[in-house]
């Protein structure tokens, strides 16, 4: 699909990556942006339509596809990390909240604007994922598992989608410089980028975009004798 003339809508689009995705799209020519978060008066992005949602409230999800029915592009990033030990005490607790944020959520999403897309030409949805889909490291093992799950919703979603002409695409980063990864030393990619690169992945009908150096090394890594998930 073309972003020129898009109608998207970014789930946690207040900050982060969601902010980089409305400011590109809107630069790409998208038609409006819807920008969701779950209190948008935090958001202040020129140009873009501020929505309430809570990506786990499934009535708020509702509402929000009831009003935005217009929608091309579907973008889900809304995402939290715990951080957290499997064997800690609060990991179950951390690992119900990742899963509904992370997993549930856009599955919701996909689900109520399923009819809304197909009702508006196919259009598109991308799925905010990680290098950790695929790898996982132990002070974010809840947070991965969560992260695993969507990829195969991703995949699961890519297959239902195909009879009414809706591509799903996959992002797949390591660590980016936002407020995730604050006081993290490490290589962080600019969120600006990674939205540009994503946006153009989709333009160009991927099924899956790698946007750094770590996710495509790990992701080379899957189908040799040592997997990067193997330690």
């Amino acid at each position: 699909m073309k972003l020129k003339d898009a109608v998207v809508f970014i789930t946690g689009a207040n900050r982060g990556l969601g902010r980089a995705f409305a400011e590109a799209a809107l630069a790409g020519g998208a038609a409006k942006v819807y920008a969701a978060a779950r209190d948008p008066g935090s958001i202040n992005i020129p140009g873009v339509i501020p929505v309430a949602l809570d990506v786990t409230d499934l009535d708020q999800v509702t509402r929000a596809a009831a009003m935005c029915t217009d929608v091309t592009l579907l973008i889900n990033n809304a995402g939290i990390s715990r951080q957290g030990h499997l064997l800690s005490d609060d990991a179950m607790a951390a690992a119900r909240s990742e899963m509904e944020t992370n997993f549930f959520g856009p599955w919701a999403l996909a689900r109520a604007f399923a009819p809304i897309l197909w009702g508006n030409g196919g259009g598109a949805v991308l799925n905010v994922l990680s290098v950790l889909s695929w790898v996982t490291l132990p002070n974010v093992a809840t947070y991965s598992a969560s992260k695993a799950a969507a990829w195969a919703l991703s995949n699961g979603l890519r297959a239902e989608f195909k009879a009414q002409g809706t591509q799903v695409t996959s992002l797949h980063v390591g660590y980016m410089d936002t407020d995730m990864t604050r006081g993290l030393n490490a290589p962080k990619s600019d969120p600006a980028v990674v939205a540009r690169l994503a946006l153009a992945g989709i333009e160009a009908g991927a099924f899956e975009v790698l946007a750094d150096d770590i996710s495509r090394q790990v992701k080379q890594s899957l189908s040799t004798d040592t997997p990067a998930y193997a330690g």
